[in-house]
């Protein structure tokens, strides 16, 4: 596929052959490296194959959803890739999720297959799942296989402890049986304009999290815009990977990206001072998609300390606002320039993008190739409204979703006249820079992570003392935003934040539990008698101004 075309419409193709071409142009070129060791093209191709053959001897056929719940690690780019090209679908879980959430994932998607890392973190959430037979098989990445042979040694011995023991059991499945040489894989036939590839979690515009149905020509189409936004890249080249490929936004700018244009993703399982500015150094990365979190803490470490950044070329910042403050400072630091991009799961995830070398501040950019965005009134959704005028921001493209997995409901309301409804408020300039002014969800963007108000807000009603309760998004210096819950209690009922903080921790993530519990006696709610966020929002907003 030629993605650098200008004229006509963006290809598509399935996104498991995206690999199967960069392997044919680019065998010797590396395409991994995790913490220093590295595997090219070639190699990786022929992991792919072994891994989608051992997914079919699991019984994965054309639909078949696996889940992957994996740190960025070479095991989430090979069972990706594997998946797919076994004629199964990618259900993307959070390493961060809980037991309980993970369950209902599972569940929700009806994944039968799971992929994971024997780290106990990891590890232990899986092992009631799969005693109650909620899941077939799980199968099991090894840490120090991954491991060059110098760092294996180091980390048995000084972290072992943090690893699992695998029982002898055939609902259990190493990876290197997974692997294991042998028959090739079935081919699959695939319509990529038809075919699922990855069911992606998002809260939508309601908050509730639901499946994002992304076909493969979703995503290679939207892979393809991302390309023709960039200058012509040499292959070879270094993508630094360090936001969670689990994330719609590193699934397509990081990883499906790399694949296309051959380079090299320098994989990080987690973000790490000393690991990153290391990396940095060892690896000196061509390109670099982060969040503005990432961005800040290098800002501020940079101010403190040497860091290698020289190298750096291209950054394009995603999954929340980048502050003109943010990308200004690392500018400077770096000599690159820093971009922001615009997207939703729902959409692949890129739905605009301001141009290497034509940044206007305040803007999340132009529309990629072949997207066309509408800016529709508030209040009369049909009605496009004229240039430069306030309105909720609509999409249609090659890279807008299905539509939601098994919600017909849900999918209909989040479409208007064909056009996909992002949530958001905003305008277009003259030169077609879309400019976003409120947020119509009430989504919380924590750090690039997504939080849902009603899920944490359930998480509360599981204790028999909380009568009411209302989760919010509050400015944070670090991440953005976090979640700040205020509570009212059965009356009678005594409880203090630590404790309903401990309660928590069973079944909310540390980016979900809010960052502070507030007791109140009445909580505001509207005319109909439901609890309103509103009015929370805005005492926030005005100590903020204070």
């Amino acid at each position: 596929m030629d993605a650098r075309q200008k004229s006509g419409s963006v290809s598509t193709l399935p996104v498991h052959e995206l690999l199967a071409d960069a392997v044919a142009r680019f065998p010797g070129i590396m395409a991994m490296d995790f913490l220093g060791k590295r595997t090219s093209y070639a190699e990786l191709g022929r992991l792919v194959e072994r891994a989608a053959a051992g997914f079919q001897r699991l019984g994965v056929e054309k639909g078949a959803r696996v889940a992957l719940c994996l740190p960025n690690t070479p095991y989430y780019v090979i069972c990706y890739y594997g998946i797919l090209r076994a004629g199964g679908v990618v259900v993307n879980l959070s390493p961060l999720y809980v037991e309980n959430e993970i369950r209902h994932f599972l569940k929700d998607s009806g994944a039968r297959i799971a992929v994971t890392l024997d780290v106990k973190e990891l590890y232990d959430k899986f092992v009631p799942i799969v005693a109650d037979g909620a899941l077939d098989h799980l199968i099991v990445g090894s840490m120090l296989e991954i491991l060059d042979p110098v760092k294996r040694v180091g980390f048995w011995l000084t972290r072992r402890k943090i690893l699992a023991v695998v029982p002898v059991d055939s609902r259990y499945v190493r990876f290197s049986a997974l692997v294991a040489p042998g028959a090739s894989p079935r081919p699959v036939p695939c319509e990529a304009v038809k075919d699922l590839a990855v069911l992606q979690y998002t809260g939508g515009t309601t908050g509730i999290p639901k499946a994002a149905m992304l076909s493969h020509a979703n995503l290679t189409a939207n892979c393809a815009q991302v390309v023709r936004r960039l200058p012509e890249i040499t292959p070879g080249g270094g993508m630094l990977t360090l936001v969670p490929l689990f994330h719609v936004f590193a699934m397509t700018v990081a990883m499906n990206l790399s694949v296309m244009l051959g380079l090299e993703m320098i994989l990080l399982p987690r973000y790490d001072k000393t690991l990153l500015r290391k990396t940095l150094a060892r690896t000196k990365p061509l390109f670099f998609p982060g969040v503005p979190t990432i961005y800040a803490n290098i800002n501020e470490a940079a101010a403190k300390e040497i860091w290698e950044l020289s190298s750096i070329r291209y950054c394009v910042s995603g999954a929340a606002p980048l502050p003109a403050e943010i990308r200004t400072r690392f500018e400077q630091i770096t000599g690159c320039q820093l971009v922001e991009g615009y997207g939703l799961s729902e959409a692949s995830p890129v739905v605009a993008c301001n141009l290497f070398g034509g940044v206007r501040d305040g803007s999340i950019g132009l529309p990629v190739d072949d997207t066309v965005v509408e800016i529709r009134a508030l209040d009369e959704p049909s009605r496009i409204v004229p240039q430069g005028e306030l309105g909720e921001v609509c999409v249609r493209g090659p890279q807008v979703m299905l539509g939601y997995w098994n919600r017909p409901d849900e999918t209909a309301k989040v479409f208007v006249d064909g056009a996909l409804r992002t949530g958001d408020v905003g305008y277009q300039d003259q030169d077609g820079y879309i400019f976003l002014v409120d947020r119509i969800k009430d989504l919380i963007i924590s750090g690039g992570y997504n939080v849902y108000p009603r899920m944490v807000e359930e998480a509360f009603y599981k204790h028999p003392a909380v009568l009411e309760v209302v989760v919010i998004g509050i400015p944070d210096a670090k991440r953005g935003q976090v979640p700040k819950a205020y509570v009212k209690l059965h009356e009678g009922m005594q409880m203090t934040e630590e404790a309903l903080q401990s309660f928590l921790a069973d079944y909310l993530s540390p980016v979900e539990r809010p960052k502070k519990i507030e007791f109140r006696d009445v909580l505001p709610k509207t005319v109909v008698g439901k609890l309103s966020r509103k009015e929370l929002v805005a005492e926030e907003q005005a100590k903020q101004d204070t």
